[in-house]
């Protein structure tokens, strides 16, 4: 079985910015046409970046918006008792985890102490 992904902001500013590797865009390409799946985090972060457009702003219109639930809620609050982690990100965490996506992100050492957490950073493929 494919595994299935859970995409950060960071990853999806780069990409509109044209900053990406080319290995890292084709990948992401690939995702976001079969499976663009974000955490509600991302879709309230990325149309609120200076740099993004009208247009882009669409764009994340066409992502599967992962809400906040109970076990998000409390895989947050074991991380940030645990881990030293921002809360958009322990929340980003925490859904990854709790629906078994893996994250892709360029700020990997944000998420480095997060065991259960599966990483992939597109500017290292």
């Amino acid at each position: 079985m494919e595994p299935k992904y859970l995409i950060d902001t960071n990853v999806l500013i780069d990409a509109q910015m044209n900053n990406l590797p080319e290995t890292g865009m084709k990948f992401l390409k690939k995702i976001i046409d079969t499976d663009f799946t974000v955490s509600f985090i991302t879709y309230i972060e990325f149309p609120g970046y200076r740099e993004i457009t009208k247009g882009t702003e669409g764009f994340i219109s066409l992502s599967n918006v992962l809400e906040i639930n109970k076990e998000i809620i409390q895989g947050c609050i074991r991380l940030r008792r645990t881990t030293a982690i921002k809360l958009p990100d322990a929340i980003i965490a925490a859904t990854a985890i709790s629906f078994g996506l893996h994250l892709i992100t360029r700020n990997t050492g944000d998420f480095k102490n997060i065991t259960k957490l599966k990483l992939i950073d597109p500017w290292n493929l």
